[in-house]
């Protein structure tokens, strides 16, 4: 369901509000098109304090595993990532399906540790988006489809009060590998 009660802005916002919090940036300093690495100055242990600040305002589980992790689980040890822990063709192909684009520094046998500069501020708000519209059409726990939020950020069943619940950014990476598997046939 694309959820309508948390709007971008708000997410954009809150984004923001989380990466500024875990890297002591400025919150003006933060663009869209920032890369949390090359920009803001974000390492690895970053982006976890990161994600719980984002699970925390928005009551949901973000993605616990890369992309290229999930392909490796899911298609096969060394389909994505090569013995030397390098990106394959295949790797790069779907990288640039996930990340809406073609990063030029994307090349078959570049260290899969480079990956990390394709995380933008934008590439988070779709991925917090991306859960937030898995809101089900109606609340699990009532039957009802009256979904309200109160604080802007937390969205809440208006007939029983029961919280959204929401597929994990995990599921929901591998329910996106599914679909790109059956359309390209990448691995």
């Amino acid at each position: 369901m694309n959820q309508e009660i948390i709007g971008r802005d708000r997410v954009y916002e809150e984004v923001k509000s989380a990466i500024s919090s875990a890297l002591g940036v400025d919150q003006a300093s933060i663009l869209a098109a920032s890369v949390l690495t090359r920009d803001l100055g974000a390492e690895s242990l970053d982006f976890l304090d990161i994600s719980y600040h984002l699970e925390q305002t928005f009551g949901f589980k973000m993605a616990r595993h890369f992309v290229l992790e999930h392909a490796e689980e899911m298609f096969g040890e060394g389909k994505a990532i090569d013995e030397n822990g390098c990106l394959t063709a295949e790797a790069v192909k779907l990288l640039r399906l996930r990340f809406d684009g073609d990063p030029d520094f994307l090349m078959p046998g570049m260290d899969m540790d480079e990956v990390v500069h394709l995380v933008t501020v934008d590439s988070l708000v779709n991925n917090v988006l991306d859960i937030l519209d898995s809101l089900p059409e109606t609340c699990p726990a009532c039957g009802h489809g009256m979904w309200k939020t109160e604080d802007g950020t937390h969205i809440l069943c208006g007939s029983c009060g029961a919280a959204a619940s929401y597929k994990s950014g995990d599921d929901l990476v591998i329910d996106w590998l599914k679909g790109v598997q059956e359309k390209e046939r990448l691995f």
